[in-house]
């Protein structure tokens, strides 16, 4: 089978089998049969068994497929995916800082959002969903915009998934939760839902994720081979 289809096959794979294990329904139930700590066991299991095939495959067939487009010698396009990623670095730094309410470990009873959470209450599905594009911008070969393009649409979906799934489990609390924000960013600052603060200002999300912007554009050609983002 030609590796594009291979890459294509791994990546549908590995994002149905992501929504369906975590759907409310079989989630309930698998929880309900083994328990909590085993369903996570089994759901970390089936991830890396179609994540890693994927990585595999693409790491062995990068640039695969026809090229759909090539902007990589455009400046402003590259200097844009370097942006996107910058703020998907804070986005992702910042939902460890300040998690949404609904993820493991976090205040369920939280129902006043603050921070990075005004901009958008998923900050790591979003920074998934930039990471993608941002690769995406600069891999315009068809095998390269299939792998990059499943992180946008985990995030979308996955956010989408997550925000049913938590009403259902956590009912009022999440549901104003919701209400008070935004899944896509800026949106609740903008129709007046929220209301930006100098407190919300995410200072070490920021500085971190700037320390690891530099550190990627520095290592990315060592590990990866060819130009940042390439």
């Amino acid at each position: 089978m030609d590796a594009t289809l291979w890459i294509a096959l791994w990546a549908f794979s590995f994002l149905v089998s992501h929504l369906i294990i975590s759907s409310s329904l079989v989630r309930a139930r698998l929880i309900d049969a083994v328990g909590g700590q085993p369903y996570r066991g089994i759901y970390s299991i089936v991830a890396a068994a179609t994540l890693g095939p994927l990585i595999y495959e693409f790491a062995r067939n990068k640039h695969a497929g026809p090229l759909l487009w090539y902007l990589r010698a455009v400046a402003p396009i590259r200097w844009l995916a370097w942006i996107l990623m910058l703020i998907a670095l804070i986005l992702f730094v910042g939902s460890f800082i300040n998690p949404n309410p609904g993820g493991l470990g976090a205040p369920v009873n939280r129902t006043e959002p603050r921070g990075l959470l005004k901009i958008t209450r998923h900050p790591s599905f979003v920074a998934f969903s930039l990471f993608g594009l941002a690769h995406m911008l600069m891999n315009g070969w068809a095998g390269d915009v299939i792998f990059f393009g499943m992180f946008p649409a985990l995030g979308i979906l996955g956010g989408m998934h997550q925000d049913t799934r938590k009403i259902r489990d956590l009912g009022n609390s999440y549901r104003e939760f919701v209400a008070k924000t935004s899944f896509v960013p800026f949106a609740a600052l903008l129709s007046g839902r929220a209301r930006w603060t100098s407190g919300d200002m995410p200072y070490s999300a920021i500085g971190v994720g700037a320390l690891l912007t530099a550190a990627i554009v520095a290592i990315h050609p060592i590990i990866f081979g060819g130009n940042p983002l390439g």
